[in-house]
């Protein structure tokens, strides 16, 4: 009943007119950078971090969060009509989706995708509102050890799911935490890693950071590479509403995709494009004509498109009730708070409720506004999709240029963001993941103060880790995923230097 309760006060605020204009605003922009390809949320929410400055913090994070899950709605769009995926979670996507496209049968695949995304992200959302209040008040009763175990957890599965080299992503992963420590030591008072930039006594700003890590390195990119041509799917598109044996194929992989998507979406490192992989292979399995899967099945679609918004709703839990964010895009959220003064965890639901029912209460109408942007108007993004990248390229460095200029009026903020703009075009030329790095410099400061607290309750003894049972569980789990990744890696190397010195 508590609950309801405390959802009706959330759909009160969330109601009032200028935050429903957020609310559209920011699912209207997420929408727009999921059809456009090669954007992405995470580059999106790094250029419009600084226009949030000026509303107060439910605006913000409704502004923000709209365009996270709004994205996974738009990117489906572009899978289906162009083959290329708007949106790194809608790679599956294109596997079905276009050829059912071009079967004459785009339609029902937007359709069904959209459907899905809306039952998807709902789900999820009544998942957060269960979860979030419990696992607020056991976080409550977690000391320092646990907490920093837990950020240890979260960081090495990040760097463990990721896409390359294990080493390269421990050795962002330490830059990150290195240049998260620059500025004023909390505990000394003393300044340490400035250089002599009197501008970075107060640390690095994180909008310059992202906007030039991802901003400005995207444009790099870009300029350097062919575009891939994008030929845009000409023919009729009808029926969009799925008919009986559209949904009859469909709405097994739609209850699937909801549960495997906010249950991976929870998970430290998880996310919209894993729980996206993973539905597409649990319909692949269980399927009983597995054949049809790459051919223009509609499960295809359905199952990958519901999970990955589904993971959307997840991935808040962690970030509302402990403070650690489970991916870059809520990494960037927590910086976000953080910015207006609100500090994530436990405390959130007793000292700022309204910020996290209100948060909450908007994506319901935000999942509804969505279907409505994505059925009805879907010729408009096609028209979208024809924006050449000469225009887009140069808008977005502007863009850049002054958002980073407008959050303390400084040049040196500009030339921050340029020179993290190279670090993100060499490290992405390079195969260097950007997303431990970024979560490493967000987490940086909670990282050495749970560290610092820790060793002082133990008097600087690290068996405090290993003798308390939740702590011992998070670092046990840390020491083993790094041991996993490490050793075939040295291995590997070590067979290779043999082979050579037999040669």
């Amino acid at each position: 009943m508590e609950i309801l309760q405390n959802l009706f006060t959330g759909f009160s605020i969330a109601f009032v007119a200028v935050n429903l204009l957020y609310c559209f605003i920011g699912v209207l922009i997420g929408t727009l950078i999921g059809v456009l390809p090669g954007i992405g949320p995470v580059a999106t929410i790094s250029l419009l971090l600084p226009v949030t400055y000026k509303m107060n913090p439910i605006q913000a994070i409704i502004v923000l969060a709209g365009i996270y899950y709004g994205a996974m709605y738009g990117g489906s769009t572009t899978s289906i009509l162009v083959n290329i995926p708007g949106e790194a979670a809608s790679v599956v996507t294109c596997l079905d989706g276009y050829k059912m496209a071009q079967k004459g049968r785009a339609g029902p695949a937007l359709g069904i995708a959209a459907f899905g995304s809306l039952i998807g992200g709902c789900f999820s959302l009544i998942g957060l509102m269960l979860l979030a209040p419990t696992l607020a008040s056991f976080a409550l009763r977690i000391g320092p050890p646990e907490f920093f175990s837990f950020l240890c957890t979260g960081l090495t599965v990040v760097i463990y799911l990721t896409s390359g080299s294990i080493i390269r992503a421990l050795m962002m992963a330490a830059l990150g935490i290195i240049l998260g420590c620059i500025g004023q030591d909390p505990e000394s008072g003393s300044f340490r890693f400035f250089f002599g930039f009197h501008h970075l006594l107060s640390g690095i700003d994180l909008v310059p950071f992202i906007m030039g890590l991802f901003g400005i390195s995207e444009v790099f990119l870009n300029i350097e590479k062919q575009l891939q041509k994008r030929t845009i799917y000409e023919g009729d598109i009808k029926d969009l509403l799925p008919n009986l044996q559209d949904w009859k194929g469909s709405i097994k992989p739609i209850l699937r995709g909801s549960i495997l998507g906010f249950l991976v979406g929870i998970l430290p490192g998880g996310g919209p494009v894993i729980s996206s992989f993973a539905s597409y292979a649990m319909e692949k399995k269980v399927s009983k004509h597995p054949e049809k899967f790459g051919t223009g099945a509609i499960e295809g679609v359905a199952g990958p498109e519901t999970a990955n918004n589904a993971a959307t709703g997840g991935s808040f839990i962690p970030l509302f009730t402990l403070g650690i964010p489970s991916n870059v895009v809520m990494a960037l959220l927590l910086g976000a708070l953080v910015i207006h003064g609100v500090t994530p965890g436990p405390l959130l639901m007793q000292q700022n409720p309204k910020i996290f029912w209100s948060v909450v209460a908007s994506m319901f109408i935000g999942n509804g506004m969505l279907l409505v942007l994505n059925l009805p108007l879907i010729w408009i993004w096609v028209q979208v999709l024809k924006v050449p990248y000469r225009i887009l390229f140069p808008l977005i460095l502007l863009f850049c240029l002054v958002g980073a200029y407008s959050v303390n009026n400084s040049n040196f903020d500009v030339a921050l963001m340029l020179v993290f703009g190279v670090v993100g075009y060499l490290m992405r030329k390079y195969k260097y993941d950007a997303a431990p790095m970024v979560l490493a410099f967000v987490l940086g400061p909670m990282f050495e103060n749970s560290l610092r607290q820790s060793l002082l309750l133990s008097d600087v003894s690290f068996g405090i880790f290993f003798i308390r049972p939740v702590a011992a569980v998070g670092m046990v789990a840390t020491i083993l995923m790094l041991l996993s990744s490490v050793i075939p890696f040295i291995r590997k190397k070590r067979r290779k230097i043999l082979e050579e010195e037999a040669a």
